[in-house]
């Protein structure tokens, strides 16, 4: 595997590939890799790409209260997981190759990005379309693959590729659980033994609430019994949230694609998780 950090060298290898015909996949992620990201790798894999991994830590989607500076780095141990997992190139900018003296461009992505983890954390999403946008360029994939855990994220990034005629396919891939249930994050790392063993009520909660709208129940109280769960369990709740899983507008009709997200804190750290709405 290669590991390129400057864009002249990533385009050179990039232009050698498409000379030979081959198709370019890109797994964009912040690093502290787990198995979830390891799913989209493979998933690019199956397709037949040459794939490429983006590690970043972007701080332009940080808000100023918010992780930026203990967001786990550990880059020697993800190159081990990648060449693993078989991704052909790192691509590791740093700061100052990303977002260069005079940089002043932001891109915002209205409707999708309002709303859920956009209220609660202003400016992230503009962030996220941002650090997209600049990758999508750098690497100019034709397909990207982003994990369905950050459900909101990849409505954002759908809605961006198609308003910006950006030719990309961009692939969602099912959220990956430990043995528990909890979705898989680089943050469950800062949860203590006492707190990891309470966020298991987040996945639990919305099952039993998906479950329940899928069986007609009112969604209000259904919402209610759920973030009272999550209260009892020891969370802080920002939301929790029925939405059209294409649009994500509240109170979606029933023979509409529906999602249930949630997004709460437990201690210092905060996790979200979502799950599809099945009817009947």
């Amino acid at each position: 595997m290669l590991t390129v950090r400057d864009l002249p060298a990533l385009r050179e290898q990039l232009a050698a590939w498409r000379s030979e015909g081959a198709r370019v996949a890109l797994v964009p992620t912040m690093g502290a890799l787990h198995a979830g990201h390891m799913a989209l790798i493979e998933a690019a894999r199956r397709a037949g790409t040459r794939v490429v991994a983006s590690i970043f830590v972007n701080p332009r989607q940080f808000g100023p209260n918010e992780d930026l500076a203990r967001y786990p780095r550990r880059e020697a141990a993800d190159q081990r997981l990648l060449q693993e997992a078989g991704c052909d190139l790192l691509w590791a900018p740093t700061v100052e190759v990303m977002y260069p003296a005079g940089f002043a461009t932001s891109i915002a992505v209205s409707g999708v990005s309002e709303g859920l983890d956009g209220a609660a954390r202003p400016g992230h999403f503009d962030g996220v379309a941002t650090v997209v946008a600049k990758l999508f360029n750098q690497v100019r994939p034709d397909i990207a693959y982003f994990g369905e855990k950050d459900f909101q994220q990849l409505a954002v990034i759908r809605r961006l590729v198609i308003d910006l005629d950006m030719g990309i396919e961009i692939v969602g891939v099912p959220t990956q659980r430990d043995d528990d249930g909890l979705a898989l994050s680089s943050r469950n790392i800062y949860l203590d033994t006492d707190e990891r063993a309470r966020a298991v009520a987040l996945p639990r909660a919305l099952g039993i609430a998906a479950r329940a709208i899928g069986r007609g129940e009112s969604a209000d109280g259904v919402l209610a019994d759920a973030a009272a769960t999550l209260t009892a369990a020891g969370f802080a709740v920002d939301y929790v949230a029925l939405v059209d899983a294409e649009t994500l507008t509240p109170d979606p009709a029933p023979d509409r694609p529906r999602r249930l997200l949630a997004a709460a804190r437990m201690g210092a750290t905060r996790l979200i998780d979502n799950v599809a709405v099945e009817q009947g």
